[in-house]
């Protein structure tokens, strides 16, 4: 019985504590109205190095979330966005973009896939795995 009472009281104290968590960047209120950048020196400077560099289309990804968790069955998300600065050649912004994550309606960003033009695979290759030597189309094509 003495057992017992001792599991309950500890599985009491500790599903009732709160545990905050934060992944990514932690970027606060005040840094997201002041945001006032113009180049690429000045956002590092004011949100320090991104999540991720596109290097391709020079863009600057930067995540954060915030999760609260009470118990294993109690998790919340509170906040979830992806901020995408995009730099030109002169290092200057040309475009800023903020995604909320929980914003159920993203079909903007998920409907969109980069097509496959290296390498078209028959029916018989997709099954197989595509077996054997292949080439790689060249620009003429």
């Amino acid at each position: 019985m003495r057992i017992l009472i001792i599991l309950l009281f500890t599985i009491y104290m500790f599903g009732c504590v709160e545990k905050t968590s934060f992944k990514g960047k932690i970027i606060s209120e005040n840094q997201l109205t002041n945001l006032k950048i113009q180049n690429k020196s000045d956002l590092i400077e004011k949100l320090g190095q991104p999540s991720y560099v596109d290097e391709i289309q020079n863009k600057f990804f930067y995540f954060t979330e915030k999760s609260k968790e009470r118990n294993f069955f109690n998790k919340k998300t509170e906040y979830s966005y992806l901020f995408i600065f995009e730099v030109d050649q002169n290092d200057n912004i040309i475009s800023k973009e903020s995604i909320n994550l929980l914003d159920k309606d993203l079909s903007l960003y998920l409907k969109t896939e980069t097509p496959n033009n290296i390498v078209e695979r028959g029916f018989i290759e997709k099954i197989f795995g595509g077996v054997g030597p292949q080439q790689l189309p060249t620009n003429n094509e």
